[in-house]
């Protein structure tokens, strides 16, 4: 047996010698007789730690102690694996990636840095023994295809073990199928019959994510470890948000892999879910509203200051509720916010009211991107990291599962909604019960990048020049919603088990439809309504900002975010016609019924295709 004098540890025994559950700790640290005693007390420590760190706004060196005692931790199991088996689940994360070559090197070193920093599994010959990545890529550009290979070489070379799954890869992967391919066009879409490597990108994230289960599949019959499949989106990292005095920060401050083992292992969870903290996980299309409130509140504070004065826009940073950004948040069960959040001012050092409204304006636009400078989602401690709650939403950009759940494919993949993993949380709720559960890891969401301010790429969003247009997405995301809401419906009858008539189903989608299009147009209405408050304020004769050449380049994006949202959200909105067209209307009814009238069988086929 290897003993130590576990400094990080006892360092916080000695902190925080106030709490009974640590004293009583550090007395059986000096008694321990067995590698198995010590490890023991490591993890009865971990949640006490935990909680007494998140009573306050834990410092920077606190963290880093803390990251040293799970070190401490791993090495004590490593260097005694004779004595103690490592049973621990080993994470294949999959990241679906297309032409993101900044946000695939971020999210990656994320993990290097997050392996490095917690050591969870520890290593064998400089490889982390249960890391290991896949990164599945739907690119369609060249130069990202070639920057993606040479990323995932990189850093297996550097310790994580990172599966390049591209097309010609997930090609191979369906011929693997034989003829049973034809078989899953609803799941697959074209690609399961059309497998021309010329035309084999931008599927769609959930078509890609499909595409990798079946990878998946092969890895969990092959491997003898237990294993969990972890499915996170390219423009994330392992990190978590907090305000604090001096601004925002972004640390490693959730061991992600020792709290989802901790879960997993009690038997009870099948599949978990988290959330993001930073940017919002949905589209511009359902935050415009709220924004706009936002920027009329600056606008309307900042012009009753003097250019010159030192800037107040730097009070306490309000924490935004789940969900604060989106316009229509009570069809999701939470409460509308009333009144505007006011926008809390990123530059440090002295600085001016000009300066920060330069500053406000140079963000703006990255709204199209879908970032929200005011609602910024920050991390809230609410308890044990390995506690769990009931869930009923999958957010496809961070959740995790048991190899048993292969079964729930992306569900209705080839009609390229938004709204995805709700739609298939509400399918696996009425399923699995208590048994898909939430917890409180979320990770960091970073929309755009900080070498353009732009994300990029996002399916569905166009450029030319200044002119954002959002249309596609705007219809993606509305029929996204009818389907949420529609199998929200039907699984309280008992869909997917149940069998429900032809006429059922579509009286469901015809009655939610119906009820959504008068909250859209309903938002559309207001949103016109604060679009024309917007414009007198900020060209009133009287706003400094007016007056000055200091604030050129500002009033210019400015300009160009009213015109954009005019363009997106004003009267000729081309998505609310796409939403009012009847043509369109039809077509998407039809699909949307058809796709939920073939999802048992399409199931079924799919199972059957499992080994």
């Amino acid at each position: 047996m290897t003993t130590g004098n576990y400094p990080a540890l006892r360092h916080f025994l000695e902190i925080y010698r106030g709490d009974a559950r640590l004293a009583l700790l550090d007395t059986l640290l000096d008694s321990g007789k067995t590698v198995a005693d010590t490890i023991n007390i490591y993890t009865s420590a971990f949640p006490a730690i935990e909680n007494n760190i998140w009573k306050t706004l834990p410092a920077e060196e606190t963290i880093t102690l803390f990251q040293s005692v799970f070190s401490e931790y791993e090495t004590l199991i490593q260097k005694n694996i004779d004595e103690t088996e490592d049973s621990r689940y080993k994470f294949y994360i999959v990241i679906p990636v297309a032409d993101r070559p900044i946000h695939l090197q971020q999210c990656l070193n994320s993990i290097l840095n997050l392996c490095e920093l917690y050591q969870y599994g520890g290593k064998n010959r400089q490889h982390y023994n249960k890391i290991a990545v896949i990164v599945a890529d739907d690119s369609r550009n060249k130069n990202s295809i070639k920057q993606h290979q040479k990323i995932c070489e990189r850093f297996s070379s550097d310790g994580l073990d990172t599966e390049y799954f591209g097309i010609k890869e997930q090609i191979e992967q369906i011929k693997k199928l034989g003829g049973s391919a034809h078989n899953l066009q609803q799941i697959l879409g074209r690609y399961a019959l059309q497998q021309n490597p010329d035309d084999f990108y931008h599927k769609g994230a959930a078509i890609t994510r499909n595409i990798a289960y079946l990878r998946l599949d092969e890895i969990a019959c092959s491997s003898g470890e237990k294993l969990i499949f972890y499915f996170i989106d390219s423009d994330q990292e392992f990190k978590i948000k907090i305000a604090t005095d001096d601004g925002q920060k972004d640390i490693y401050a959730i061991n992600y892999f020792y709290h989802l083992n901790e879960i997993f292992s009690r038997g009870h969870a099948s599949i978990l879910t988290g959330k993001v903290v930073g940017d919002p996980p949905v589209s511009p299309a359902v935050m415009a509203g709220n924004f706009q409130n936002d920027v009329i509140d600056f606008l309307q504070q900042i012009a009753n200051n003097d250019a010159a004065s030192s800037c107040h826009f730097h009070g306490e940073t309000k924490v935004s509720d789940d969900a604060a950004y989106h316009d229509m948040a009570d069809l999701f069960g939470f409460k509308k916010s009333a009144e505007p959040y006011q926008y809390s001012c990123t530059l440090k050092n002295s600085h001016s009211h000009l300066d920060c409204f330069n500053d406000f304006a140079s963000k703006l636009n990255r709204f199209f991107d879908g970032e929200h400078p005011t609602r910024v989602t920050y991390f809230d401690y609410a308890g044990s990291l390995s506690d769990t709650i009931a869930a009923r939403t999958i957010y496809t950009g961070n959740y995790a599962f048991k190899a048993e759940c292969l079964k729930y494919f992306i569900s209705f993949a080839t009609l390229k909604l938004r709204m995805a993993g709700p739609v298939l949380g509400r399918i696996i709720k009425a399923e699995l019960g208590d048994r898909f559960v939430s917890a409180n890891l979320p990770m960091l969401h970073k929309r755009t990048t900080d070498e353009t301010g732009e994300s990029e790429f996002r399916p569905g969003v166009n450029r030319e020049q200044e002119k954002i247009d959002l249309s596609d997405e705007f219809e993606r995301q509305f029929f996204g919603d009818v389907m949420l809401f529609t199998i929200e419906q039907l699984s309280q009858a008992g869909y997917p088990e149940a069998t429900l008539d032809r006429n059922t189903l579509e009286s469901v989608l015809i009655e939610t439809e119906q009820s959504l299009h008068k909250k859209y147009e309903s938002k559309h209405h207001q949103i016109m309504e604060r679009l024309e408050i917007l414009k007198s304020v900020f060209n009133r004769d009287d706003c400094w900002w007016n007056n000055t050449a200091d604030t050129t380049q500002a009033r210019e994006l400015i300009k160009n975010f009213i015109n954009n949202i005019d363009h997106n959200f004003g009267a000729n909105s081309q998505g609310h016609a796409l939403i009012n067209s009847e043509a369109n209307q039809i077509k998407r009814h039809d699909e949307i019924l058809q796709a939920i009238l073939s999802y048992k069988n399409d199931r079924a086929t799919w199972e059957a295709l499992l080994k």
